[in-house]
């Protein structure tokens, strides 16, 4: 039986793998996400295993079977990285830049796979999605930051929330928007002989 963690404390991919029936517990990493990776789907990637590594770390090694799993997620506009905006004001500015038009959210993920008589594998990749975004007007932009729902978000923006409204399309998996993109994790583990919906 396999134990598994998820290497965030995030409600959003709490609510995925739920959603999903995958039993599972949650474990925030600690750890200063600092990297020198320059391109967008290197950068997440890093990111991801940072996590999954440090709480590989913290549980130590045991006879239990366990897959940790890491994310991060970041947005890019032009080929620059958008962040969780500082304040109101920078909300307000990020927003009027993804306004009609469309920008790229790369999620990195990171699995570390341990198993009795098998030597430790850790599995990367990172997911690309391309959302486009309708015009805005200023008020629009005002009244959604108004909400304070943008303000812990990468891009200033949840697909899932009620911004959701003003998405003119995607291409690619609506789940790597929210920040987890569990079909192509779902595939990679299945690689390996390992279906997480039917853990044994």
């Amino acid at each position: 039986m396999f134990r598994i963690i998820l290497a965030s404390e995030s409600p959003r991919r709490k609510e995925i793998m739920e959603t999903m029936g995958i039993p599972f517990e949650a474990m925030a990493s600690n750890v200063e996400e600092v990297v020198r990776e320059t391109l967008p789907e290197e950068m997440v990637q890093a990111l991801a295993k940072l996590k999954s590594v440090n709480i590989a770390e913290r549980i130590g090694h045991s006879d239990e079977d366990s897959i940790i799993i890491g994310a991060d997620t970041m947005v890019f506009y032009q080929g620059h990285a958008l962040g969780k905006p500082k304040d109101r004001a920078d909300a307000i500015r990020i927003l009027e830049m993804i306004a009609d038009d469309s920008h790229e959210v790369y999620t990195g993920v990171s699995i570390i796979i341990r198993r009795k008589g098998y030597k430790e594998r850790i599995i990367s990749f990172a997911v690309c999605t391309k959302v486009t975004v309708q015009p805005l007007t200023r008020q629009q932009i005002e009244d959604y930051v108004a909400t304070g729902e943008p303000m812990d978000k990468a891009g200033a923006y949840g697909i899932q929330g009620s911004f959701g409204i003003f998405i003119q399309g995607i291409e690619g998996d609506y789940y790597n928007v929210v920040g987890f993109p569990i079909a192509k994790i779902y595939e990679e583990l299945l690689h390996y002989g390992i279906d997480i919906k039917n853990i044994k």
